[in-house]
Order: C-alpha cells, then sequence, then structure tokens
C-alpha cells in the first residue's frame, strides 16, 4: 500500500472536523474549524492535504463523482449505455437520453464534490500561508500539490457545466456565496498547472502528483482551448523527459490489459491516478463508484455478482472492425450490416434451453475488443467464457456487451478486492486519470495542427504497435490460442496525407485506445462534432435498443454542458448563478 493510500485513511476522521460536509458546498468554510496550531504544522498540513488527495475519488458516495466519469464521459460519449434494466437507477434513464434537466439530482452531487475538492484544496493553501515550521522546500512543494489538485476539479467542472463560480484561498467563505458562475475558469487552471510544474519535483512518491503530471495537464488544457502550438511544446516536454512520481520513465506498457489489473498499480503509463485501498473499514476507499459496472448475475463464475451496468454500446464493438491491412474502418463503414461485429444480440436462455443460435464473429478484429469489450464466447480474463445471456440482464434493454476494463480477475477476488459490503464488487486497481496513451495521441493532435503530420502518425503507431504485440492478446483458456481474428497494422504515411485524413485517424484512435474511460464525450464536444456523431450514434443504436433510445436526440448548444443544477441556484439567487443554455 502506498504512503498516500496509508495516510488517506489516518486523516478522514480529521477530515470529518476540518472540511465540514454540509448538503451544499457554498456553506462549507473553506479553512475548516480545527484551531490554526493543529493544521498550522507540517504534519498538520500533510493531514489536509491528503484529505484533498480523498476527494478525487469523491466525496458524497454518489457515482456521478467517480472520476472515470463513466456515465458523463462514457455513456453520454456512445461508448456504452446504462445497462441493466429500464427501472434500476431510473435516474440515469433521461440522462442517456439527453432529456434532463437542472433538477438532476446526480449532478448536483457532482457539483458538490468537485467543490468540495476545490474547498479542501484552499483550505491546505491557506494554512500552508499561516506555517511557521515549513522550509522554503516543503511550501513549494505543497503548495504545488494542492494547485495541481484545485487545477484538477476545477477542470472538471469546467468540461462538465462550463461556467462555474471561480475563488482561491483569499476569498472569505462568507463571500464565496455572492460569486457569480462564469465560462473563463481556464486562467485559474492554466496559473494551478503552471505552478505546479514549476514547483513540484519529479519524484514525489507513489500516488502523488509531480511536475510531469502538472505538465501533462497544462497541454491537455492548451488542448481544450486549442491553444496548440502552446499544448505541443509543453507535450514534447512530458514525452522527452516526463517520469512518474516514483522515477519510472513514461512508457506504453507491453501487456495492453495490464493497465487495468490492480497487481500492476503505478506503472510506467500512469501519469495521474486516483489510489484506491481495501478493508480500511468503507468501501468508499476502494473502487466503490464501479460497484454496478460488472456483468448481471454472475455467482461464482465471475466478479461482482451485480449489476450488469455500463453496458458497452454495438456501435462501441463495431469500431474494433479492421480490414486486411489490419487498419479501422475510418469511412464509418464498420456499423454496415456486412461489417458490423456478431454480437449474439438474440442469443437467448429460457428455462435452460437455448433459444438462439451463437455466431462467432470470423472477420478482422482489433485485438483491444476483447480488452474492452466482454463478448460471448470470449475468455473473460481469468474466468470464464462469457456466457451471454446469463450475464446478461435485459438484452432487448441493454444489449449484448458486458464491461471489461478495471474488472478484478478471479485470482484475486479478496486480496485485491474489498468483500465487506453489499457486493464483492469494490476493487482496487487505481484508476488513471492520464495515461501515457492519451499523452501521445493528444500529443499526435496538437502536431496534426502544427502541420507535423509524421510526428502525429508516429505517435499514434507507437500506441497501435502496443496494441499489435501478439503474445498478449485474448487467448482461449483450453487452447491458448488467440479468441478471435485479431489484425491490427500501424498507418502508413498516406493515411496522414493531409490534415482531415489524420485528424480524422487520431480521433477514432482514441476511442479505440481509451474506449470505456471516460474520455468520450468531452472530446467531442471540444472537436464540434457532438451533435453529429451522437445523433448518428442514437439512430444506430436506437434500431436495436429501442426502450431505451428510440425517439432520443442530442440538441446542439445544449447537451454540450450540463445544466447548473437548480439547489445551487436556489442557494445562490439566479442574480447570481446563471444557467446554462437550453435548460
Amino acid at each position: 500500500m502506498s504512503r498516500v493510500k496509508k495516510l488517506t485513511l489516518c486523516v478522514m476522521a480529521l477530515l470529518m472536523v476540518t472540511v465540514s460536509c454540509s448538503d451544499e458546498f457554498l456553506e462549507i468554510a473553506p479553512t475548516g474549524s480545527l484551531a490554526d496550531a493543529q493544521v498550522g504544522t507540517k504534519d498538520g498540513i500533510e493531514g489536509l492535504l491528503i484529505g484533498t488527495y480523498a476527494a478525487l475519488n469523491g466525496v458524497f458516495g454518489n457515482r456521478f463523482e467517480g472520476p472515470n466519469h463513466w456515465i458523463t464521459g462514457s455513456i453520454l460519449g456512445g461508448e456504452a449505455n446504462k445497462g441493466t434494466d429500464a427501472g434500476d437507477y431510473g435516474s440515469i434513464n433521461p440522462v442517456q437520453r439527453f432529456e434532463h434537466d437542472a433538477t438532476q439530482g446526480d449532478l448536483n452531487n457532482l457539483w458538490r464534490g468537485r467543490f468540495e475538492g476545490v474547498s479542501r484544496s484552499n483550505a491546505v493553501l491557506a494554512a500552508i500561508a499561516n506555517a511557521d515550521d515549513l522550509t522554503a522546500g516543503d511550501a513549494a512543494r505543497l503548495t504545488g500539490e494542492a494547485r495541481m489538485l484545485r487545477g484538477h476539479f476545477y477542470f472538471d467542472l469546467k468540461k462538465h457545466f462550463n461556467s462555474v463560480p471561480v475563488f482561491d484561498e483569499t476569498v472569505a467563505a462568507a463571500d464565496i456565496i455572492t460569486i457569480p458562475n462564469t465560462p473563463d475558469v481556464w486562467p485559474q487552471i492554466e496559473a494551478d498547472f503552471q505552478f505546479a510544474f514549476d514547483n513540484l519535483p519529479a519524484v514525489n512518491g507513489a500516488g502523488r502528483v509531480n511536475k510531469w503530471a502538472a505538465g501533462a495537464y497544462l497541454a491537455k488544457a492548451y488542448l481544450f482551448q486549442g491553444k496548440f502550438a502552446q499544448a505541443k511544446t509543453m507535450f514534447d516536454d512530458v514525452i522527452a523527459n516526463g517520469v512518474t512520481s516514483d522515477g519510472q520513465a513514461y512508457a506504453l506498457l507491453d501487456d495492453y490489459s495490464a493497465i487495468y489489473n490492480a497487481e500492476n498499480d503505478n506503472h510506467a503509463e500512469s501519469v495521474m491516478d486516483v489510489e484506491s485501498a481495501n478493508n480500511t473499514g468503507s468501501t468508499q476507499n476502494a473502487n466503490y463508484f464501479d460497484d454496478l459496472n460488472y456483468p448481471y448475475n454472475t455467482g461464482p463464475d465471475g466478479p461482482g455478482n451485480c449489476c450488469g451496468f455500463f453496458q458497452p454500446s454495438i456501435e462501441l464493438g463495431n469500431s474494433f472492425r479492421t480490414d486486411a491491412n489490419g487498419l479501422p474502418l475510418l469511412d464509418g463503414s464498420y456499423n454496415d450490416a456486412a461489417n458490423a461485429v456478431a454480437n449474439n444480440f438474440k442469443h437467448v436462455v429460457v428455462d435452460g434451453n437455448d433459444e438462439g443460435t451463437f455466431v462467432e464473429d470470423a472477420g478482422n478484429l482489433d485485438p483491444r475488443i476483447d480488452h474492452s469489450i466482454g463478448r460471448m464466447g470470449i475468455q473473460y480474463l481469468d474466468w470464464i467464457e462469457h456466457p451471454g445471456s446469463a450475464w446478461i440482464r435485459s438484452f432487448p434493454y441493454a444489449g449484448p456487451y458486458s464491461p471489461k476494463k478495471y474488472i478484478y480477475y478471479k485470482s484475486q477476488e479478496n486480496s485485491f478486492t474489498d468483500g465487506s459490503s453489499w457486493t464483492r464488487g469494490y476493487a482496487i486497481m487505481n484508476y488513471t486519470i492520464i495515461r501515457f496513451a492519451d499523452v501521445l495521441l493528444m500529443a499526435a493532435e496538437a502536431e496534426i495542427e502544427a502541420g507535423s503530420l509524421e510526428q502525429a502518425r508516429t505517435y499514434v503507431n507507437m500506441v497501435r504497435a502496443r496494441a499489435g504485440l501478439a503474445e498478449h492478446w485474448v487467448k482461449n483458456a483450453d487452447t491458448d490460442l488467440d479468441e478471435a481474428n485479431y489484425v491490427i497494422g500501424e498507418y502508413p504515411a498516406s493515411a496522414f496525407a493531409d490534415q482531415a485524413s489524420a485528424r480524422t485517424a487520431v480521433r477514432f484512435e482514441r476511442k479505440l485506445e481509451l474506449s470505456g474511460e471516460g474520455h468520450r464525450f468531452f472530446d467531442l464536444v471540444r472537436w464540434g462534432v457532438a451533435a453529429e456523431t451522437l445523433n448518428a450514434y442514437l439512430q444506430y443504436e436506437g434500431q436495436f435498443l429501442v426502450t431505451k433510445f428510440g425517439g432520443a436526440s442530442f440538441a446542439a448548444g445544449k447537451n454540450e454542458y450540463q445544466p447548473i443544477p437548480q439547489p445551487q441556484i436556489d442557494i445562490q439567487g439566479a442574480d447570481v448563478l446563471t444557467q446554462n443554455p437550453g435548460y
């Protein structure tokens, strides 16, 4: 267990007093309620800081708060749907159809949780300003960590809500309620990440943010704003010189599946992650936000035994189709009937009797499909071959696939899981907020806009070359042969002959490489293609999942951002907080 994990557990009781957990974030005093003498020392500030790290995992135990954004990033991005059936966690239903409004309570909890993170960051910074036993080096490091985390919380708020109140540690608690929301959040985010980059050490201990995580995040902030030249400069530095917080040079892991394996946490591909732990007395220290996201009703043959949420989309499965050269079908023809992946959508078992015909897909597939999607007849980690309908709660409602990333192995039951609550599904692999493949693909985008198409192709092919390492493809447990006809190749120069073609390739590579990791919706929005892409997705997926998506649509100029939660407007007043357009 890393030092951060251990300290997190030690200070949680302290934080219950230090940072009060009232109903709304605006009622939380940013400097806490302990005496200055208790938090004005290096040890006290370290305790406050670890509590700020804890907020990365969410504060109020609401699954929308999870750092992986499986709902607001992946489901809204068309990579997956809610899964299960219509009645289970029904408040997600209107969200995935883009029909929710400002009274949606889960989004209010997301807002509250991220501003709680801002508040905790500000409490650390205020304590540093009043401390009397810090060296200049300690002050710079602690400030850098707190500002890096604050930048992350504001980045999350920006990409979800666009227009939010901005305040730092110098603002009195009584004045916070008077601060209006504004879309001009980027200057605060950039300043926080820049300070962290300039002041954090390269090696800062596993689980903590470091200089290079700050650099990668700053470059990401530039990219989101279309500041491509600045993004390129910073990405160049991170790729050439970056190391993890425990000193490993950034690198792609040979085994793609190892990214999501708890036994391999704090690996060379992890730029910034969220740590987790088991058997601490609270499953919120594990990946509580994913406790629903397992195949349904697995019994002893599979993980979690609940609940069938977060089912990958049929459209995502089709996206892994490759041509004879192992390249994706970038013209969109992967959804054509002739190219669609055999998904056994109609394969059902009734009273133990097989009522369908299992069809094995014989076409070429990107090998990442079976690291990302649980498909019938394919080995599911070290459990069994996915049995199809036995692990799906409702084919007609949610489709044929199960989630497969960030799922624990059979060999890890009760050692890398926390079984102390109502379900076995509390795993403890770290979630990577930013990983090196993500950095390479973001850098490729910046290179394209700079006109460096060949360098962009190099970065994309690095990611594809890793996926092409056949020894790490999914194998049949009995024969040790590949579970499907995996064919993947690297892009030739002709595929990056112009900026438009290169953009198409890089954007699709992000879809394949990062599927189910919470990035897709925010990518579509920043590229300006959300309405076009998501309406096509809803129309295609709605052919199969009629109840879930029939008649659903994405409204351009509205659904790119979430509504400002109505309870927050009620607290501050409509003359202070302005609702986002369309809500």
